[in-house]
C-alpha cells in the first residue's frame, strides 16, 4: 500500500508552525516512515503535485494575491487542508495590518523603517499586490484547525498522526492546549 502523500506550504507570517513541525525532532523521522512528504518550503520540492497529496498543511494568514493562489493550488490537490496557527486559523497577528491602509504599511516597511536609507516601495508586475490579510478558511475550504502561535510539536504529531491513520482528529482538551 502507498504511504500518506503529505504537502506543506506557509503564506504570510513567520514561519514559526514550521518551526514546530521540525520540533517532532526524532519523531519526526519515525513518522517520515509512514508518509512521503512530496513538497515543502522546508525541502528543495516547494509546489504539491498534480496528482495530489492526501494531506495539505498551510501555515500563515493569506495578505498577498500569491497567497491566494497558493492556498486554492493546495485545495485543489489536497484531500483534506489543515490550517495550521493561528495565522491560518484565524489571521493572527499579520490581521494587525488591516487597520491600516495598505500604502502606509508599505511605507512604513520599504520607507519610514528604522534600519532603511532611502527607502523605496517595490513595484513591478512581477512582485505579490498585497491584499487585507485573512484566515486561509476565508479564501478556501479547511477541513481540520489547529490553532496556536506556534502549535507545540506535540499538537502537530497528534494531528498528523491521527490524519496518517484515515481519522479526522478532533481537537480538544489536551490538544487545544495554549501554553
Amino acid at each position: 500500500m502507498a504511504k500518506p502523500k503529505i504537502a506543506t506550504d506557509w503564506l504570510g507570517g513567520c514561519a514559526g508552525c514550521h518551526m514546530s513541525l521540525l520540533d517532532i525532532d526524532e519523531r519526526l523521522v519515525a513518522l517520515l516512515d509512514k508518509v512521503e512528504l512530496t513538497s515543502s518550503p522546508i525541502t528543495d520540492l516547494k509546489v504539491p503535485p498534480a496528482s495530489g497529496v492526501d494531506v495539505g498543511i498551510l501555515e500563515g494568514a493569506v495578505n498577498n494575491d500569491e497567497h491566494v493562489h497558493t492556498a486554492k493550488r493546495m485545495r485543489e490537490r489536497c484531500r483534506v487542508l489543515v490550517a495550521l496557527g493561528d495565522c491560518a486559523v484565524f489571521g493572527g497577528i499579520v490581521n494587525m495590518r488591516n487597520y491600516f491602509p495598505i500604502s502606509e504599511s508599505l511605507r512604513r516597511a520599504y520607507v519610514a523603517n528604522e534600519s532603511t536609507v532611502d527607502g523605496v516601495i517595490p513595484g513591478s508586475e512581477d512582485i505579490m499586490r498585497p491584499i487585507a490579510a485573512r484566515a486561509v478558511d476565508k479564501v478556501v475550504k479547511v477541513d481540520v484547525y489547529l490553532p496556536g502561535c506556534p502549535p507545540t510539536a506535540e499538537q502537530i504529531l497528534y494531528v498528523l498522526s491521527e490524519l496518517v491513520e484515515g481519522r479526522i482528529p478532533k481537537i480538544v482538551g489536551e490538544e487545544l492546549k495554549y501554553e
